[in-house]
């Protein structure tokens, strides 16, 4: 039997528009760029041969256009898995439930999505200008942890693994992090043979959670350097940033194929940073376009 969704809890604006990125259902196409900062999403439209609409929102920013003769609609989600909770949601509902009857469709819309971002890295083959992705991704955020299928659709041993590494059993003061998956598809046609492919960590805050201590002392010093020592069937922690486990875990539960791929920036282990990294960032843009 097909599932009603309630006014409270789909909202549709008065234009037909889903409530928070404020576009609508023919507005979306089923190849998804996703960035954080709002002014990325120009920067990946600058390359789009053709642009049908472009919405506005808060942080949420979206163009959809053709590349190449593919529809592909780039859209900013902000920072954080909060937000990639709303945007994974209405994303889907845009494409699985029609507005008209508020009823679930008949048949999947399978939506590809794939994330360019920026990350840290952890280890010395991650050095600056490294191209990393995400092939499984630790979530230190819980958003998953509110889903039904959880379970399902994590890697259970590398979970339990990684808190018995950090010591973290019996800890209630920290979200049990989940591990899961992105699209091995996916990641095959995006990464190929030119990004490194490994093991993220997702961190729920720029500082704390990701080791960085300024006027508060951390809860756990030693916590990047365990993370950097963790060791699960050969592979090891590659790199920190704030999304990719939402998005893989949600994208698993509706049913959608998605990946994160990110640009490292700054590289922990080393102390090296680099906030010019606006200009490179477009050769990643440019491959994912290609490869999508």
């Amino acid at each position: 039997m097909r599932k009603y969704y309630a006014e409270s809890e789909l909202i549709i604006n008065a234009d037909g528009s889903i409530f928070h990125l404020h576009i609508k259902p023919d507005q979306l196409a089923e190849k998804i760029i996703l960035v954080g900062d709002p002014g990325r999403v120009a920067l990946v439209a600058s390359h789009f041969d053709t642009k049908e609409c472009e919405m506005e929102s808060r942080e949420f920013k979206t163009i959809t256009g053709t590349y190449k003769a593919k529809r592909i609609t780039v859209l900013s989600t902000g920072i954080g898995c909060d937000n990639i909770d709303i945007v994974m949601n209405e994303l889907d509902a845009l494409a699985n439930i029609d507005f008209e009857t508020r009823y679930e469709k008949d048949h999947l819309r399978q939506l590809e999505i794939v994330r360019i971002g920026t990350c840290g890295g952890l280890q010395l083959n991650t050095p600056i200008g490294t191209y990393i992705c995400s092939e499984k991704s630790i979530g230190f955020d819980g958003l998953l942890n509110f889903y039904a299928g959880r379970n399902d659709v994590c890697d259970l041993k590398l979970e339990q693994a990684f808190i018995e590494h950090m010591h973290w059993k019996g800890n209630i003061c920290i979200a049990h992090p989940y591990v899961i998956d992105a699209s091995q598809e996916l990641i095959d046609r995006i990464a190929q043979d030119d990004m490194l492919r490994g093991i993220t960590i997702a961190a729920g805050g720029f500082f704390g959670p990701q080791g960085r201590e300024l006027r508060i002392p951390l809860a756990d010093p030693d916590q990047n350097e365990k993370i950097e020592a963790f060791e699960y069937n050969g592979h090891r922690i590659t790199n920190f940033e704030m999304e990719s486990s939402a998005l893989a875990g949600l994208a698993r539960l509706m049913g959608h194929k998605a990946m994160t791929v990110c640009m490292v920036i700054a590289n922990r282990l080393i102390k090296e940073a680099n906030p010019d990294y606006k200009n490179s960032i477009d050769d990643l843009i440019k491959k994912v376009l290609e490869r999508l």
